[in-house]
């Protein structure tokens, strides 16, 4: 498995109403977070990849897709906050790497 499919089996583990950013992916694989981007632009428009998951730390969704990322969010229920995902309640936690 390469690098780009492990970031692609992270993101689809997680799940509607939740988030994480690329850094906690990054930290999750062992990865720097910009290596996590770099995946994520290479995945491009991988039907089935729910990338509207994966947030900046802050908690700032997306803003590639046409900027699509913050109604994906709500249609899913995502806890939001002034235009962010409020992670004190959607972070996605992975167990113990």
């Amino acid at each position: 498995m390469t690098w780009v499919d492990e970031v692609r089996e992270a993101v689809l583990t997680i799940p509607a109403g939740f988030v994480a950013s690329y850094s906690e992916i990054g930290r999750h694989l062992g990865m720097g977070p910009r290596q996590v981007g770099r995946a994520m632009s290479l995945l491009g428009e991988d039907t089935g990849l729910p990338w509207w998951r994966v947030v900046h730390a802050d908690g700032t969704p997306a803003t590639c897709h046409e900027g699509r990322a913050p109604a994906l969010l709500a249609e899913e229920g995502t806890p939001m906050r002034g235009g962010r995902v409020d992670l004190g309640r959607a972070r996605h936690r992975w167990g113990s790497p």
